[in-house]
């Protein structure tokens, strides 16, 4: 650093740069959204743990899914709706950084789980008779770990490049949160490594996986229509239009905000496409898991009939 630049300690988050009705209009609504989050993902890790049947391959993956949207939830969105009350208040450098390394390794690793889950999906449907061989619970273990490891070491990767860059000037990120590109527009250095490598990531992290996923899914479709049972048909649509939804849904929102010109998107509307992946889909998918699959909505009619006599007991 220069003689002329200071350590940095803290960052002010603009958040969205609304009136003070709007804001605490947003504040409310956000806050329903955060909540319901936070039930319905709590809703689906309690089924899948207390419901003997949902003991699968696919549901311990969709455990994690939704441990990674609760994560997801809790490392955004406080810090939003706190800005929305109070705009001027700061966030401590580390903090910022911490919370730009966990959002990164959560949104890694959700990609990576996307991918594992299709895997799953093209195994039990494709080759059916050798599921349980190939999706063992060893294999279903080491897929999950090496997805939360990768998207850590990915994640970690982006901060430590962070850390080499000075910071001066006005020290305001025009973000509701510590997103990357936002950070790095404060930087007062070359930054072209850090986007090189943000670049690459987005090729290896979001390119790569949709392509896989994509694959899956074409070869799944043409298994499904060789199905002779109709209802072995809607089954399987049902359990593969939800996690097609949950890809579009996280997939779509991210290589548009990380890999389309910049110049089509001012930063305004990307703090709503940040909104996607950071309170929409966690939002969404629980509700797309229950309301679309058989399988899950049969384990809460199941709970509901157990606490009912329970209650007349």
């Amino acid at each position: 650093m220069g003689e002329n630049q200071t350590v940095v300690v803290e960052f002010i988050l603009l958040g969205f740069c609304l009136g003070p009705r709007i804001q605490m209009l947003l504040f409310g609504l956000f806050s329903l959204f955060f909540v319901f989050t936070l039930l319905g993902n709590g809703l689906i890790l309690g089924l899948i743990s207390l419901d003997s049947r949902l003991h699968t391959p696919m549901y311990f993956f969709l455990s994690h899914l939704a441990i990674v949207d609760i994560a997801y939830a809790c490392n955004t969105v406080p810090q939003m709706l706190v800005n929305l009350l109070n705009p001027d208040k700061p966030i401590s450098f580390a903090g910022c950084l911490t919370q730009t390394f966990l959002f990164l390794t959560f949104a890694h690793t959700e990609c990576l789980l996307l991918v594992v889950m299709a895997y799953d999906r093209y195994v039990a449907i494709c080759h059916p008779l050798r599921y349980s061989a190939v999706v063992s619970w060893r294999v279903c273990v080491t897929l999950v770990l090496t997805s939360w490891a990768c998207g850590s070491l990915l994640a970690l990767v982006h901060v430590v490049l962070i850390l080499r860059l000075p910071f001066c000037g006005p020290l305001e990120i025009n973000h509701f949160f510590c997103e990357t590109l936002s950070v790095l527009k404060l930087a007062c250095a070359d930054t072209g490594l850090n986007q090189v490598v943000i670049f690459a990531a987005c090729v290896f992290i979001l390119v790569g996986p949709l392509c896989l996923v994509l694959v899956s899914y074409s070869r799944i479709l043409f298994a499904i229509l060789r199905i002779q049972s109709g209802e072995g048909r809607r089954k399987a649509f049902s359990t593969c239009s939800s996690h097609l939804c949950v890809v579009g849904l996280f997939f779509g929102s991210a290589i548009v905000m990380y890999m389309a010109p910049k110049s089509r998107h001012p930063e305004e509307e990307q703090k709503i496409l940040s909104l996607f992946y950071s309170l929409f889909n966690p939002l969404l998918n629980p509700l797309i898991y229950s309301l679309r699959n058989a399988e899950v909505k049969g384990a809460l009619r199941r709970a509901l009939h157990k606490e009912g006599h329970s209650q007349l007991e």
